[in-house]
């Protein structure tokens, strides 16, 4: 385990028993600002995550507001559930090729709480295109009772490696997507593309709920589902995808779905969508139904096509939503895969600016070109185990999350933090417990910035092309 690793005090104090749903506010008492050092790390060149010296804050004003952040926590804004990645079965099976020692090792460091802490990661139900062969839960003719469904083939390397990460990390989130129905419940009868005959759509609800079901009896409860991954699209027939219009979601959930997981009494939640940023007047018209309300409020956001401020529009016709940012990832064949993580801190600034509560990346780990892989993408794994020599490499998107998952808990809120540096992004965030974070994405060359709140302030020396992250109490 690299020294780089290691973690602040106030991190010895576990976020678990905390739960998302429960949110009856913070303490409003506050410590002065100034009581305590604040606490630097960085990322840039070949430092990662690492310790830089510790600032102080200092009363005093600033003549001129360029290159000035401040920070104001009475100002908050939404909670924060928390930040993950996939464990598709690509990643699964990955994982599964590492001796159990090297295995246990990398587990603790991605979800044990004292470490990087990932707390909230995607399943897929079924196959998606990063998994080592095309399969449902019940392949054949049509089967209506679902009397054939089995989850056998998760059973041998994917469900072990959830909840080996559980062990780590008792408080995990999952929620899981689908990529498409089985073959026989679509027009085509194949997983490829195409889109689900509604007459199926009783049937297809069973199928979801015998997936919970089954998970919940193998250990690994999941709290979400997506009704489809990436709604808009059927990837041309080249990978496991599933067209689903607007009035078909709608049609599902509130007439099937919602109902169904409803009379189970399974808690487990619905997000709409799973797709991109432009997509948000979809998801405005579809929360606008009272009858799709009734069983979901909370949508599901992909960042590939769009802007981030599309999520704003959404929030402000419904701003009682939830949202959360549910795949991106690196291309592994990208000259800066190990080093791009400016361009992920930029990312993940916007999405939590924008008033997502979880970040999510795509797939936890793949081998070194990508694989396995049934799809047409070159995606890169947060992590890369070689697939013989099993060496483990962590790419640019890994260190961005750290900045985050590292520092911010279950149940933080985002607080203000104004000031437009051009090509300096930040966020501000206060943990439960009145810990105080702000996130420094610095794109361009190295710069100096004041960080202040109430009446203190402090001089802030940012990298070339680098992420800070501060903390205080």
């Amino acid at each position: 385990m690299s020294t780089e690793r290691t973690r602040r005090s106030f991190l010895k104090t576990s976020a678990m028993g905390l739960t998302f749903a429960a949110s009856t506010g913070f303490p409003t008492s506050r410590a002065a600002v100034g009581s305590g050092p604040i606490e630097v790390r960085v990322t840039s060149g070949n430092l990662r995550y690492s310790s830089a010296p510790s600032l102080d804050w200092r009363t005093g004003t600033v003549a001129s507001r360029d290159h000035v952040i401040t920070i104001d926590p009475a100002k908050q804004f939404q909670e924060i559930l928390g930040f993950g990645a996939a464990f598709t079965d690509a990643a699964c099976y990955t994982f599964n090729r590492l001796a159990q020692p090297a295995r246990e090792q990398l587990f603790h460091e991605l979800f044990h709480p004292s470490e990087m802490g990932l707390n909230v990661c995607r399943t897929c139900i079924g196959s998606s295109d990063y998994s080592t062969e095309m399969f449902s839960y019940d392949e054949g003719d049509p089967d209506l009772e679902m009397k054939r469904f089995s989850i056998a083939h998760d059973q041998s390397y994917v469900l072990p490696m959830m909840r080996l990460a559980g062990k780590q990390n008792p408080d995990l989130f999952l929620f899981s997507s689908p990529w498409s129905p089985p073959g026989w419940m679509k027009y085509g009868n194949s997983m490829l593309g195409g889109s689900i005959r509604p007459h199926y759509f009783a049937p297809y609800a069973q199928y979801f709920l015998k997936f919970l079901q089954s998970y919940a009896a193998e250990g690994v409860p999941v709290q979400a589902v997506t009704v489809q991954n990436e709604v808009d699209t059927d990837q041309d027939g080249k990978m496991p995808a599933c067209s689903w219009p607007q009035e078909y979601e709608m049609q599902f959930v509130k007439n099937h779905l919602g109902p169904l997981l409803d009379k189970s009494g399974l808690s487990t939640r619905i997000w709409i969508l799973d797709h991109n940023y432009n997509l948000w007047g979809r998801a405005v018209a579809e929360l606008d139904d009272p009858d799709v309300r009734k069983y979901c409020n909370a949508v599901a956001f992909h960042g590939y096509v769009g802007t981030p401020d599309m999520m704003s529009r959404f929030h402000d016709a419904h701003p009682d939503a939830q949202m959360y940012w549910t795949e991106g990832g690196p291309d592994y064949t990208a000259s800066d895969y190990l080093t791009d993580w400016a361009k992920w801190g930029h990312t993940f600034t916007a999405t939590i600016r924008n008033w997502c509560q979880s970040i999510t990346g795509w797939n936890l780990a793949l081998d070194e070109k990508g694989r396995p892989n049934i799809g047409p993408f070159p995606c890169g794994g947060l992590v890369s185990i070689h697939s013989e020599t099993r060496e483990i490499t962590r790419c640019g998107q890994y260190w961005a999350f750290a900045h985050f998952s590292r520092a911010v808990r279950r149940g933080a809120r985002r607080v203000e933090s104004a000031g437009d540096i051009a090509g300096a992004e930040h966020v501000a965030f206060e943990n439960p417990g009145g810990e105080k974070i702000l996130v420094v994405t610095n794109s361009g060359p190295a710069r100096s910035i004041v960080v202040t709140q109430e009446n203190k302030l402090t001089d802030v020396a940012l990298a070339p092309d680098s992420i800070t992250t501060l903390l205080w109490n």
